[in-house]
């Protein structure tokens, strides 16, 4: 009977431990999704990982869509963005310098094709332009894309500082007539479209086809969301070395345990979903591991930025 009564007191307190965890395991999840893309795809393209959340982990997951990147860094520092699926590098190096623990890197974004870690930051000028080089646009608007973007803002800034000398503040010694931040790469290219900038940036894989916009990048979102005849409209006339793509990122602030959960989760939809995962990361990539040292030259660059101004 003792026995008998232990195993009951056992079973019970398990019960209530399991019920407590089950209590405190959060209702909600919350996708940060960067701005400077069209909102309205950039939702559609991450439903099916709302579906998936929703069912996997018994969650309502809410789409955060950011009409810039400096909503998703502070939903990351303020616990209000609680996972990212591919975050802009400088955009990650803005949490970690404000704040080393908020988030922990989970993967890296590899490409399907050929395995590669990384993307370029491009020059874009319309096809039809007599823009053969960076030199040609002495004189010309140039268009950025969002303060807070590697390859819309962090690399070309610095490589343009190197090449021409001042910086954003005065167009790079008046190479530029002018410089100004659109809010992201679509409203980069269209800007270029329609006239506004004679060069502006954006970013791609420049692995693949190019007709289709390479396996990942702005150009290849634009295209999907109804312009097939982008690429060729415009031309690009110089591309940045190798960046490292944007790394996974789950909060701290979740509690332990469900957090483990949400790491499991996000590799199982990479696995068993992978043409959902595709579709909201905006390329044909999977997960790969990833560490800090993958970043530190962009925490460096991003450090260095905001210390000694634009």
């Amino acid at each position: 009977m003792k026995k008998l009564l232990r195993l009951a007191v056992f079973v019970a307190g398990s019960m209530a431990a399991m019920n407590s965890m089950a209590a405190d395991a959060p209702k909600e999840l919350n996708l940060g999704i960067l701005g400077g893309q069209n909102a309205t795809q950039q939702i559609g393209d991450n439903m099916c990982v709302k579906q998936f959340f929703d069912k996997e982990l018994n969650v309502d997951t809410k789409l955060r869509n950011s009409s810039d990147y400096s909503g998703v860094i502070q939903g990351l520092l303020g616990g209000k963005v609680d996972m990212v699926l591919s975050m802009s590098p400088s955009s990650f190096a803005s949490v970690y310098l404000n704040n080393p623990k908020a988030v922990s890197i989970e993967g890296i974004l590899v490409d399907d094709t050929d395995q590669s870690r990384g993307y370029h930051s491009v020059v874009l000028v319309k096809a039809d332009s007599k823009y053969k080089k960076l030199e040609d646009l002495k004189g010309t608007a140039f268009g950025f894309a969002d303060p807070d973007s590697t390859s819309g803002y962090l690399i070309p800034n610095a490589a343009f500082k190197k090449k021409f000398g001042g910086n954003t503040d005065d167009s790079y010694n008046h190479f530029f007539s002018s410089t100004t931040f659109s809010g992201g790469h679509e409203q980069d290219i269209l800007g270029v479209l329609n006239g506004q900038f004679a060069g502006a940036v954006a970013w791609a894989s420049m692995i693949g086809d190019p007709s289709t916009g390479y396996t990942s990048g702005a150009f290849g979102r634009m295209m999907r969301m109804g312009n097939p005849d982008l690429m060729k409209q415009i031309r690009i006339i110089w591309e940045s070395p190798l960046i490292p793509n944007g790394p996974i990122l789950v909060s701290n602030s979740l509690p332990a345990d469900f957090k483990a959960k949400v790491v499991a989760a996000i590799n199982k939809l990479d696995k068993e979903d992978h043409a959902c995962f595709v579709k909201a990361v905006g390329g044909t990539q999977h997960i790969g591991p990833a560490s800090l040292a993958d970043y530190q030259q962009i925490i460096d660059m991003k450090k260095e930025l905001t210390q000694g101004g634009r």
